[in-house]
């Protein structure tokens, strides 16, 4: 998985593209552009959802860790 430095690049890289494309009517890289700005995205959602999930299961631990002490 990317970070999300790379992922915000992505998103960049894709809307540079989505713009040279529209811009020179280049349809394949205005697509292109778009696809890339999309997958930066969903990247990034993945990304947060795993700090998430980390973030919760090391509560958990530390809960159960407290618990048992």
């Amino acid at each position: 998985m990317a970070n999300k430095g790379e992922d915000k690049l992505e998103q960049a890289k894709g809307n540079v593209k989505e713009t040279v494309g529209n811009a020179t009517d280049n349809k394949k890289l205005e697509n292109e552009g778009k696809a890339d700005k999309a997958s930066g995205k969903v990247d990034e959602k993945i990304n947060d959802a795993a700090d998430k999930a980390k973030d919760a299961a090391g509560k958990l631990k530390d809960k159960f860790s407290k618990d048992n002490k």
